[in-house]
């Protein structure tokens, strides 16, 4: 997957915000809080990064392609980064961007996931 790519998948999800910060990286919001950020990795290839739940965490911290979130992760964040981007997880990342994006919705106050569109 390339940034173009990511940049397409993100903004069909539900009620998803975009801005560029934090020198140059595609981040992606739901609700002002970040789901999703597209970035270069040390070698400067494409790199993504995500929340995930505390099992998928523990269990892609562990796999190839998949890395503890640089920033996130060494705060105690439960956040992945993916950095094997030659299209052979494609669709596993497009699972852990929705499931994401899940998350983070799901820690929105009722109120602003109806303001969202996000419930009923």
């Amino acid at each position: 997957m390339n940034h173009e790519q990511f940049n397409a998948f993100c903004a069909s999800l539900p009620s998803t915000t975009y801005v560029v910060q934090w020198g140059n990286s595609h981040v992606w919001k739901v609700g002002g809080k970040v789901f999703a950020v597209g970035t270069k990795s040390k070698d400067q290839q494409p790199a993504f990064t995500f929340k995930a739940s505390e099992l998928n965490f523990e269990f892609l911290k562990l796999q190839d392609g998949y890395i503890p979130a640089p920033y996130f992760a060494n705060r105690g964040m439960k956040w992945i980064q993916q950095v094997e981007t030659s299209g052979q997880l494609d669709e596993e990342l497009e699972y852990y961007l929705s499931e994401s994006h899940r998350l983070v919705s799901l820690g929105l106050s009722k109120t602003k996931q109806r303001e969202l569109g996000l419930i009923e």
